[in-house]
């Protein structure tokens, strides 16, 4: 009678491991399939929309996670929650490297979103008044970029030889006594009713209802490499996920025929893609 019960015991508990390694299995081939991406709500998740059926198409399971900061799709990425992220560009990347010991690499380049200046309580650059109110963003190189463009209409003149992580200690000359404020870059479209004029990202403005060409006063140029080199946005992994196959899948789909179609179709000029 013993023996009888151990070897049915032995035979469940054989059962039990062959089922947990076929799970196993089954639960590996699930993950080879996934592809969980994060992003800025607009343009980023929109267009990551749109790879959507092309990837499920190829058998994958597309996952896209929304965030309405800077800080949180990098640090998934970087502890393995996200396969990928699409939100900023690649001079942001590589501050945020520095400044965060991260090792996060770029492995497509998809588009350029024009920074602009916005109207708010004044409607012009040439109705500003002296110690009118600008607000900007206060993140790391995108603050940098405001102040150049508020130079490049004459507003400001920045120190010689500031490179871009300067920040409004930076401003040499400031004639007019605007006062410029730092603030986060989510919130910019909304403080428009609040302050004069307003420097704001691409993707804020878009999601905020503006367009920077049919909206800013004043836009970056777009004709620059070097602004479109530092300002690309890009597909971004972890350091030694640049070959998985889901990666590769994921930046061929968002460079596809269909992708750059809905980016001229759907953005008017405001994002503009880069392949």
């Amino acid at each position: 009678m013993k023996k009888t019960t151990l070897f049915r015991a032995a035979l469940v508990c054989l059962a039990a491991v062959l089922c947990l390694a076929l799970f196993a299995g089954c639960s590996g081939s699930d993950d080879d399939k996934l592809i969980r991406v994060g992003g800025t709500v607009t343009p980023h998740c929109e267009i990551l929309e749109q790879v959507r059926p092309i990837l499920e198409e190829q058998g994958y399971t597309v996952e896209i996670v929304q965030f309405d900061d800077y800080v949180l799709p990098n640090n998934s990425t970087e502890d393995g929650e996200l396969l990928a992220n699409f939100f900023q560009h690649q001079l942001y990347l590589d501050d945020f490297n520095e400044a965060n010991g991260t090792h996060l690499v770029s492995v497509a380049d998809i588009h350029y979103e024009p920074f602009g200046i916005y109207p708010g309580k004044t409607a012009s650059l040439e109705e500003l008044q002296d110690g009118a109110t600008i607000a900007i963003p206060n993140d790391g190189t995108n603050e940098a970029r405001a102040l150049f463009l508020l130079e490049a209409q004459g507003l400001i003149t920045m120190n010689e030889g500031v490179d871009t992580t300067a920040t409004v200690l930076d401003i040499a000359e400031n004639p007019h006594n605007y006062n410029i404020v730092e603030l986060n870059a989510a919130q910019l479209p909304r403080s428009l009713e609040d302050v004069d004029l307003a420097v704001i990202n691409g993707n804020y403005a878009l999601q905020g209802g503006l367009n920077a060409i049919d909206d800013a006063l004043a836009i970056e140029d777009a004709q620059s490499d070097q602004i479109v080199t530092y300002y690309k946005n890009v597909l971004v992994v972890k350091e030694g996920n640049e070959d998985d196959p889901r990666v590769k899948a994921l930046a061929e789909a968002l460079q596809s025929d269909t992708v750059r179609q809905f980016i001229e179709e759907t953005y008017n000029g405001a994002v503009i893609p880069l392949f």
